[in-house]
């Protein structure tokens, strides 16, 4: 049972990097002027994604040091959801903790 609940655990994390991957190319499709905000269906999409992942990216902004105009907070946000599902949870799935 609760190997089932850590694989649905992982799942979910899965879906949760997708997001953060939609979220940064909608982003730069946004700076780049590719796709314009003025149209209802963009701008809503743009502001959920920004409202389902800004709370986990504010702190990482937070302690990172500023390089300008790029921003790598989604990559390190990335690497710690793939670090927790493959290395945290998996370990828990096959009893290594």
């Amino acid at each position: 049972m609760l190997a089932n609940l850590i694989m649905f655990v992982m799942m979910v994390i899965t879906l949760f990097i997708y997001v953060v991957v939609a979220q940064a190319i909608l982003s730069w499709l946004v700076a780049f002027n590719v796709i314009n905000t003025h149209n209802q269906f963009v701008r809503t999409v743009l502001t959920t994604l920004d409202r389902l992942i800004d709370p986990f990216l504010r702190p990482i902004r937070r302690v990172m040091p500023d390089l300008g105009g790029i921003d790598l907070s989604p990559m390190v946000l990335i690497l710690a959801a793939i670090f927790l599902r493959d290395v945290v949870l998996r370990s828990l799935v096959t009893g290594g903790l």
